[in-house]
């Protein structure tokens, strides 16, 4: 069992080690240019994602704070290439997430990289505090009961569910305990994680960073190591769609989802509006993003497009476009949905739970829409092959 096998590991390392590393999360923001953190030097308050809003009350996401490296070929570099020694945290619902797990999959990487998938509800990771509010990311509970949403109300809504396990490492009943095991000072618990087992530490916890790690920093160990989703020669036009896709799309949905005022959603929701045409016009000329080649680019893209017509049109209110009414748009997401090792990394079942289930200000009683079955729509067939 994948327990089993990260336990023997972390008990190979020596006491000695672990008890050096004891306190590695705080050490980490030693040295900025190194890119290790940019935790402060007190604890914040916990915080999700929501908690996120400007003073004009548009959604204004923080960095993540974790920004460490894993290195191949440098033999001494802190966190080294090694087959075993890292584990992913991730979710089926989170887009960020899910790109780690593309990135995975793609590369062959599921026998060098373990994986921990937490549950799509947020629940209370102080359930014992009457004074500590936050709800977040929690990991399986085979003997846990169905539980309402943070609220008390809807569901109930299960503890477990086949392919989501408990914490191997830790035994964590939550994402925040495993980053407080690591003496986190962002207060940000968020997924996906890359954690070092041999140094019992979180390495990083920005997805654009670890999909590029698991890329390039993997090869030795990857089943498919010719695979290059960041080509050289690629760099500059990836950079330039990754520039409007990210703050007006990827995050463009949150920006609209996420608003505390009519100005800031009316912003928000302008600027996806006319990226969704500029996407559109782009993938009728281009296969994918940046030409021929399928690149991290798309994968940062797909993620978002996946979740857009069953989760974000109704729980964002990004219904000015949609993916099943734009022809060039959900032919491309057909493609990539229908690449080896792509579908086998979607849970619509849990995207749907989570967003709908996991924050009682958006939707207070958690009722989950039924929507249409959009991944048989993304099973038909595609000529993407013509451009």
């Amino acid at each position: 069992m994948l327990t089993n096998r990260i336990r023997a590991l972390l008990v190979s390392v020596s006491s000695t080690t672990s008890n050096s590393f004891a306190g590695a999360g705080a050490n980490l923001s030693i040295t900025a240019n190194m890119a290790t953190t940019k935790h402060q030097a007190t604890a914040k308050k916990a915080r999700t994602a929501l908690d996120e809003i400007g003073a004009k009350g548009e959604f204004r996401r923080v960095d993540a704070g974790w920004r460490s490296w894993v290195k191949n070929g440098e033999p001494q570099a802190k966190h080294r290439a090694e087959s075993g020694r890292y584990h992913l945290y991730v979710a089926y619902a989170c887009p960020w997430a899910h790109r780690a797990l593309i990135t995975r999959s793609l590369k062959g990487l599921e026998d060098c990289i373990s994986v921990t998938v937490v549950m799509p509800t947020w629940r209370r990771t102080k359930p014992d505090d009457p004074d500590d509010a936050h709800t977040g990311w929690v990991f399986s509970d085979p003997d846990g009961e169905p539980q309402p949403n943070a609220v008390g109300l809807g569901g109930p809504f299960p503890s477990s569910h086949p392919g989501n396990e408990p914490d191997p490492v830790f035994g964590a009943a939550t994402m925040r305990e495993v980053y407080e095991k690591c003496n986190d000072q962002a207060g940000k618990y968020s997924v996906p994680v890359l954690f070092d087992m041999k140094l019992n530490t979180i390495v990083n916890n920005e997805s654009s960073e670890i999909i590029k790690m698991l890329n390039s920093e993997f090869n030795n160990f990857a089943k498919h190591p010719d695979v290059d989703l960041n080509p050289d020669a690629l760099q500059d036009e990836m950079a330039r769609v990754d520039e409007w896709i990210y703050p007006t799309i990827n995050n463009g949905v949150y920006r609209c989802g996420f608003a505390k005022s009519q100005e800031a959603y009316d912003e928000a929701i302008d600027e996806l509006t006319d990226s969704f045409d500029r996407l559109e016009a782009l993938l009728g000329e281009r296969r994918f993003l940046c030409g021929d080649k399928f690149t991290l680019s798309d994968v940062r893209l797909f993620v978002t497009l996946l979740r857009f017509d069953p989760v974000y049109i109704v729980y964002f209110k990004t219904d000015t476009r949609s993916v099943a009414h734009s022809p060039n748009i959900l032919n491309y997401c057909r493609e990539v949905y229908q690449m080896p090792g792509v579908k086998q990394t979607v849970d619509m079942k849990q995207i749907k739970s989570h967003y709908f289930t996991s924050h009682p200000d958006l939707n207070k009683y958690s009722i989950i829409p039924r929507g249409s079955d959009f991944e048989a729509l993304l099973s038909e067939p595609h000529n993407r092959s013509e451009l």
